[in-house]
């Protein structure tokens, strides 16, 4: 993708990975595991860093229950986002998200901090 050069830029010091795509798509399927590769397992992240978003598009009628993801991604937490059925939903679950990303930032920064003293 012509977009790899910056890929350095964009995970310098990044705490959390969010990663959305077509469920409809099979190419999309493919992708997210290059995703995923990149982003999560080089740098590393922990998989609780990562939330896969599977977007369904309006009018879609997408069906949410059967989206089995092959390993290494089904030990990722999975919401489905429809905007037209509802958004509150995925907003509370971006909330809790983003929560647990600020609770790993501020244990690993209590670790430097203890290592420092010690």
């Amino acid at each position: 993708s012509r977009f790899e050069t910056c890929w350095p830029a964009l995970m310098k010091d990044s705490h959390g990975v969010i990663i959305i795509f077509n469920p409809e798509l099979p190419s999309h399927l493919k992708e997210i595991e290059m995703w995923y590769s990149c982003f999560v397992q080089q740098q590393p992240l922990l998989d609780s860093q990562c939330l896969l978003v599977a977007h369904h598009k309006p009018g879609s009628g997408g069906d949410t229950e059967n989206l089995s993801l092959a390993y290494p991604l089904n030990k990722l937490k999975l919401i489905h986002s429809n905007l037209e059925e509802d958004p509150e939903d995925v907003r509370m679950e971006f909330i809790k998200y983003f929560r647990s990303i600020i609770t790993i930032i501020n244990e690993s920064r209590e670790r430097e901090e203890m290592s420092i003293i010690s």
